[in-house]
């Protein structure tokens, strides 16, 4: 990371990769009012349904993943960029091998703690 008074600058190739699960990584970065993070999702991985308070932005750089958003199914695909509402109910199946990088406003505390089980399985 380099950093002066006014930012910083990351490389995502310098960020410590957290393995979830076998078909799960994810590399993140928590600011003040954000959450952002680089997913690498292998073919089969399942996101449970889940809602939480944060705004969600899911950008689709690599491959193609099934959404199911309080009851109705979205296949996004690279290049798609998807906004989940706070509180909105919804699960994810990844149907081809996946990069995807997520934005959280405001940030992840859950991930922050440690406090995401649901991802880990």
């Amino acid at each position: 990371m380099i950093q002066s008074s006014a930012m910083k600058v990351y490389e995502w190739d310098q960020i410590p990769t957290e393995q979830m699960n076998p078909l799960f990584s994810r590399r993140v970065i928590h600011s003040e009012t954000m959450t952002v993070a680089r997913l690498r999702l292998l073919k089969g991985c399942m996101v449970p349904m889940h809602s939480h308070h944060n705004e969600q932005i899911s950008m689709v750089d690599e491959g193609a993943i099934k959404f199911v958003l309080d009851g109705v199914e979205r296949v996004i695909r690279a290049g798609e960029v998807l906004q989940i509402p706070a509180h909105l109910p919804h699960s994810a199946e990844v149907i081809e091998d996946c990069v995807v990088t997520d934005l959280f406003s405001p940030p992840r505390e859950d991930w922050i703690r440690g406090d995401d089980a649901y991802l880990r399985k």
